[in-house]
């Protein structure tokens, strides 16, 4: 079975260990980075379907590591970019850069969850489909 990849980079090891098991317990692949460079490592070597990014970390903003990908990949990647900072004008930014989704931390993972849905969908297992109840 095909699976959808994630990669979650966050200098917050608890946001990720959330995120993490939320994102494998509904049978994404997920991969993780604590920093700017370790995420663009990760995704120019994995390709993941969707990146969840955080705004603020240490080594390289999640605004360059957006910037680096959009210029050197071939294949964009879906980004939400997740954030604690309440600037419109960094909103303003991530959006002229190509995030698919805003989130303003702290979140409620339903509503993380709602947008990775939307992005990045599962495919449904063929079994059941074109299978009749019986009467």
């Amino acid at each position: 079975m095909a699976t959808k990849t994630i990669l979650l980079v966050d200098d917050d090891q608890e946001i990720l260990n959330a995120m993490r098991a939320v994102m494998e317990n509904k049978g994404y692949r997920v991969l993780t980075a604590m920093d700017g460079n370790a995420g663009l490592i990760i995704a120019e070597r994995e390709q993941p379907d969707l990146i969840v990014l955080d705004m603020m970390m240490p080594k390289k903003s999640g605004f360059l590591v957006l910037e680096r990908l959009r210029s050197r990949n071939k294949t964009r990647p879906r980004v939400i970019m997740i954030t604690a900072n309440e600037g419109g004008r960094h909103r303003a930014y991530a959006e002229m850069l190509g995030v698919d989704d805003y989130i303003r931390k702290p979140f409620a993972m339903d509503r993380l969850m709602e947008s990775v849905r939307k992005l990045c969908p599962l495919e449904e297992s063929p079994a059941g489909n074109g299978e009749e109840s019986g009467a």
